[in-house]
């Protein structure tokens, strides 16, 4: 039983090129407030949705392997690009439970809509792998999904600028074309964009459901964990913070992310 609650108490470890991914974070905290949780962000190497295939999944095996090493049950790959390029490459080398941010969205989005057309907005390399369009379509072949790349929208989020006309005027020049096409339901394909959440549905109006992925994600989480047995018993919560570079700078963007005060930030080389 000691050496069950032992295993139980590992932490779950959560990584993504940046801050976006702590919008995952939360969503999982939310939903199991005593779980252990390790987050890495790859700050050194943000922005990942314009590089290529290779070198973003040569960041993610690095990080996961720094994971790994501090102990985590699980892995989840809070990061859109990375999880269309890398899942499979990782699933190949990584001997803990590892899931993306990809699959549980596009069900979630499957299952909403009516009318069969979806919009997927994102970086450029999520929007060009195709991912949610693949996963949407095993679910039912007969979805229609278009696909928009919102490269504007990280540093808006970044900078703070989550609502204004300004940031309503971008959204609105991104989005028109898709509201165009009928669609009933819209996947928020980037971590960053659950930010924007409330200013989009004021552009794109209230009969669009908007799939924010981090919920679902969380949900694909405890799944997860509950099928392997590794659900934490009791106990207070633990979490730790590394990244790559500009720990002072995570810290201070990262509170609006995570929505409570991030204490430490520890930077650490993976290289």
């Amino acid at each position: 039983m000691q050496e069950k609650q032992t295993k139980n108490n590992r932490p779950i470890g959560i990584f993504d090129s940046g801050f976006g991914g702590l919008t995952v974070m939360s969503a999982i905290s939310k939903l199991m407030p005593k779980e252990n949780l390790i987050y890495f962000g790859d700050t050194a190497h943000v922005p990942y949705g314009s590089k290529s295939k290779k070198i973003v999944t040569e960041f993610a095996t690095k990080i996961s392997k720094f994971l790994v090493k501090n102990n985590v049950k699980m892995i989840v790959i809070a990061c859109n690009t990375a999880s269309a390029f890398s899942l499979d490459a990782l699933k190949k080398i990584i001997k803990v439970p590892i899931i993306g941010v990809i699959k549980a969205g596009s069900i979630m989005a499957a299952q909403n809509t009516k009318n069969k057309k979806i919009a997927v907005i994102g970086t450029e390399g999520t929007i060009k792998s195709s991912a949610y369009e693949k996963e949407i379509k095993k679910y039912d072949n007969k979805i229609r999904c278009y696909s928009k790349a919102c490269p504007l929208f990280v540093p808006l989020v970044e900078e703070g600028w989550n609502n204004g006309k300004i940031t309503e005027d971008i959204i609105n020049i991104y989005l028109k074309d898709l509201v165009n096409k009928k669609i009933d339901t819209i996947i928020l394909g980037c971590t960053h964009y659950p930010l924007l959440k409330s200013t989009i549905k004021k552009v794109i109006g209230n009969k669009i459901n908007i799939i924010d992925s981090a919920n679902a994600v969380a949900l694909a989480v405890k799944n997860l964990l509950v099928e392997k047995d590794l659900l934490k018993g009791d106990g207070k919560a633990t979490y730790k913070f590394y990244v790559s570079d500009g720990p002072e700078k995570f810290k201070n963007i990262g509170n609006k992310f995570l929505g409570k005060k991030i204490l430490t930030v520890n930077k650490v080389e993976i290289d």
